[in-house]
C-alpha cells in the first residue's frame, strides 16, 4: 500500500507502522497531488515498489480555504479545485487503463456533505466536493462492466483538524449530537475496497451523523 503526504511525513510514516505491524506491506510517499505530474511519478514508484499493478486508489487528499462568495479570491478558488478536484480526476485516470486492463480495480473518493447540503463560506469547497460526486457517478457508469467500481464516501463533521473552527451551532444540527471519528469513515471506505462491494459502483455513502438526511 502506497500512503502520500504532502507535509505530513511523521503522519504518514506512523500509518505505515500500522499496516506493517498487521502483516501488511505499505510505504510513504511524498508528494503534491495538485502538481499534474503526481500521478505518474506515484504510480511508477509504487508499481517499481511492488512489482505489480495498482488495483485500489483512495482520494483522500482536500484542503479548504473558506470565505464567503464576494470575498472569495482567485487563488483561494483555484487552490481547492486543484487539490480537492482536478488533483482527483487525473489519479483516477492514471489507474483506470490498468484496473480496466485487469478487469478488477477500487476506487474510492472521499467527498464530503459540503457537496451534497449548502454550506455558507464554503462555495469553493462545496463546488469542488460536488464535482467530485459527479465525476465518481459518471466514471463509474463508463467502467461498470469492466470489473471496476468507482464510489464516494461524503464524510460530515468528522473529528479532525479541519472542523476545530466549526461554530458550536452547526454541530448541534447533527442528529446524532456528536462528530464523527476518522475510524467510522475508515470502517465505510474498507467497505467500499472490498470484494464485498462489488456490486456498488457510483454510490456515494455519507457518513454524517443524520446531517444531510
Amino acid at each position: 500500500m502506497g500512503v502520500n503526504y504532502r507535509s505530513d511525513r511523521a503522519g504518514a510514516e506512523r500509518v505505515v507502522e500500522t499496516i506493517e505491524r498487521d502483516g501488511g506491506r505499505a510505504v510513504a510517499l511524498g508528494a503534491d497531488v495538485a502538481d499534474p505530474a503526481t500521478p505518474d511519478e506515484l504510480f511508477g514508484a509504487l508499481e517499481s515498489h511492488f512489482g505489480s499493478q495498482v488495483l485500489a486508489l483512495v482520494n483522500n487528499a482536500g484542503i479548504n480555504r473558506d470565505d464567503l462568495t464576494p470575498s472569495l479570491g482567485d487563488e483561494e478558488w483555484s487552490a481547492v479545485i486543484e487539490t480537492d478536484l482536478s488533483a482527483a480526476f487525473r489519479l483516477m485516470r492514471r489507474a483506470l487503463v490498468p484496473m480496466m486492463r485487469a478487469r478488477t480495480g477500487r476506487i474510492v473518493n472521499i467527498a464530503s456533505i459540503s457537496g451534497v447540503r449548502a454550506n455558507p463560506g464554503q462555495s469553493n469547497y462545496a463546488a469542488a466536493k460536488a464535482g467530485l460526486i459527479m465525476l465518481t457517478k459518471t466514471a463509474a457508469v463508463e467502467v461498470a462492466r469492466r470489473g471496476v467500481t468507482i464510489n464516494a464516501v461524503a464524510p460530515g463533521l468528522i473529528d479532525t483538524e479541519m472542523i476545530a473552527e466549526v461554530p458550536k451551532d452547526l454541530l448541534s444540527a447533527v442528529p446524532a449530537r456528536r462528530p464523527g471519528t476518522p475510524e467510522e469513515v475508515a470502517a465505510c471506505v474498507r467497505f467500499l475496497a472490498s470484494d464485498d462491494a462489488s456490486y456498488v459502483t457510483g454510490a456515494v455513502l455519507t457518513v454524517d451523523g443524520g446531517l444531510a438526511a
